[in-house]
């Protein structure tokens, strides 16, 4: 990937997202069950995965990208960074 974002770099990055669900490294951050945003505990299989910075903006499929998340922090996050986020809940 040459920095430009483009249909087919977000496609792979999503699939290398799906790729990283199925590792221990993946199961044992989401079997915590705790939601990385509003820190609410919850049962694992209710939280998703969440880019910290989206695909869209550039992020990566890495593991120092991807959090526990959820439903209702990733759907209020959606595309928004971090610093975004931050001031949004304030």
């Amino acid at each position: 990937m040459n920095g430009e974002i483009t249909e087919e770099s977000i496609q792979q990055e999503k699939e290398k997202a799906r790729r990283l669900k199925s590792t221990a490294w993946w199961k044992e951050k989401k079997g915590r069950g705790v939601c990385h945003y509003c820190q609410q505990v919850v049962k694992p299989a209710e939280l998703t995965m969440d880019h910290q910075v989206p695909l869209a903006r550039g992020g990566r499929s890495t593991r120092g990208n991807l959090v526990p998340a959820c439903r209702d922090c990733n759907q209020k996050k959606k595309g928004l960074l971090l610093m975004e986020w931050d001031s949004f809940l304030q």
